[in-house]
């Protein structure tokens, strides 16, 4: 029997479903692994369809993994009424959690870096820079001179802290808190090799 909710549905709200479909496969699957085909078996549309609202499957990807981004970057945006070292330790804690809940998802966002598709590549990466300049601001707060030095440090922190989270943050012996403890230790040390360096 048809299901009649699908000719109800607007062209934005059938793009947002499938983008939905997508973003929930990468739970499971790798990025690479999403092509047309399984995302109009997954949606019961046809191929045809899927390249109306995408054009190709690097359109469909992008589509998806900037869904996907976005949703992580709001689930673990720094909280301002926070004091700056407060705000740090509180969107580590809220980026384990993501990880434990999303961790395929986190992955195939981590990995994106290393998609054939530039745009996609340049999504994935812009999120780093997002993160980075998060963290920078607090440190400013903090007093931490603005450095050449400082800003690689950060940059290079961030994924260093990704891939903490994708190893660690959903083994069930690794406690939130203790994970975060040891997260700031490294980035005190980053920021302390930073404002030692002459770069």
């Amino acid at each position: 029997m048809p299901d009649d909710r699908r000719s109800r549905l607007t062209p934005d709200e059938r793009r947002a479903q499938l983008i939905a479909l997508g973003v929930n496969f990468l739970a499971d699957h790798p990025l690479d692994e999403l092509t047309i085909d399984e995302l109009a078996r997954r949606a019961g549309v046809s191929r045809a369809l899927l390249f109306h609202y995408f054009d190709t499957r690097q359109g469909m990807h992008r589509a998806v993994v900037l869904t996907a981004r976005d949703a992580m970057l709001q689930a673990t945006a720094p909280r301002p009424e926070l004091p700056p070292r407060e705000r740090i330790e509180d969107t580590l804690l809220r980026f384990a959690a993501f990880v434990r809940e999303h961790r395929g998802t986190f992955i195939s966002l981590v990995r994106g870096i290393a998609s054939g598709d530039q745009t996609v590549r340049e999504l994935v990466d812009e999120s780093r820079e997002i993160n980075a300049e998060h963290l920078h601001d607090a440190l400013s707060e903090l007093g931490i001179p603005d450095t050449r030095a400082l800003t690689i440090a950060l940059r290079a922190w961030v994924s260093f802290t990704e891939e903490v989270l994708v190893t660690l943050a959903t083994q069930e012996s690794v406690d939130d808190t203790e994970l975060v403890v040891f997260l700031s230790r490294t980035l005190d040390a980053v920021v302390e090799a930073a404002r030692a360096s002459t770069l």
